[in-house]
């Protein structure tokens, strides 16, 4: 029966976020855990805390070519989460995108996500979230010759504004811009694409994405102030309270003891026009 109302639930929700996307990909079979903390057992058992994590969104979560490894500000904080943990266990990184995180989170392919996740209303009736760590909100990126400035000069009738399936940024482009025609893609990677090539007005997505989208681009620019609060969190099947414990414990430790503020300087001091003293709050 907890199975069937968490599987509508998922459902709900995805539908009302892109979720016709998903249901295409075969993704509607996700179920979340009916065993309390059975993520949490399964790490104890395993030694590693598998994380699913971004690989297409500089500063965050980024696929390296050269190395072939995954690197980012979300990267850095599963591994010190994972060792503020228990020093013992390994990480194991699983690349995810904003479709496939919760359906993989449900069955059981990864214990936890970090992968620019907003904390929602709407996500919280499907998932755990842990507290806050990292302060976004949803801007827009255009290209350089663009006179578009800020938000309000995407509501406009025939103005295309692009965005990612399965993030939150859509609906909230649909309430600031309501005569804008919001078109979803895939991936940032085709996001970006089509920006650069006229078939879109602006991008929309969370500021830390699209600046590390911007960063050492000369062909876009981020505009205008955040027009929305994005806190993110680390996502948790809603079965594992012991789980999500420790998550928030060792947020907090990282706060205390400067690793966090380490990280975020480590990421974000460079970028041009973020203030990351003010993500580090």
């Amino acid at each position: 029966m907890k199975m069937a109302r968490k599987v509508n639930q998922w459902l709900a929700t995805a539908l009302t976020t892109g979720g016709m996307v998903l249901l295409a990909l075969g993704l509607s079979t996700a179920t979340a855990s009916e065993v309390k903390n059975e993520a949490y057992q399964r790490i104890q058992k395993s030694d590693q805390m598998v994380w699913g994590v971004k690989g297409d969104t500089r500063l965050m979560g980024l696929m390296d070519i050269k190395t072939g490894k995954l690197q980012g500000f979300d990267i850095d904080m599963a591994r010190e989460v994972t060792h503020h943990i228990d020093p013992k266990l390994k990480v194991k990184l699983t690349q995810v995108t904003s479709g496939t995180r919760v359906p993989m989170l449900l069955n059981g392919n990864i214990d936890a996500v970090i992968a620019t996740m907003t904390i929602t209303p709407e996500r919280q009736k499907v998932v755990a979230f842990s507290d806050p760590y990292f302060n976004a909100g949803q801007a827009i990126m255009v290209r350089k010759d663009s006179k578009i400035k800020s938000v309000k000069d995407l509501n406009k009738s025939g103005v295309r504004v692009l965005g990612v399936t399965g993030s939150n940024s859509e609906q909230n482009m649909k309430k600031a811009a309501p005569k804008a025609k919001v078109v979803s893609l895939p991936d940032y990677a085709t996001a970006m694409t089509a920006l650069e090539t006229g078939q879109g007005d602006a991008l929309t997505s969370d500021s830390g994405i699209l600046y590390g989208l911007a960063y050492g681009d000369q062909k876009v620019k981020v505009v205008g102030k955040t027009f929305t609060e994005e806190p993110y969190g680390i996502a948790l099947d809603k079965n594992n309270p012991k789980l999500q414990k420790k998550v928030n414990q060792a947020i907090k430790k990282m706060r205390k003891d400067g690793s966090y503020d380490h990280l975020v300087k480590k990421w974000f001091s460079r970028v041009p026009g973020l203030d990351w003293k003010e993500i580090a709050k």
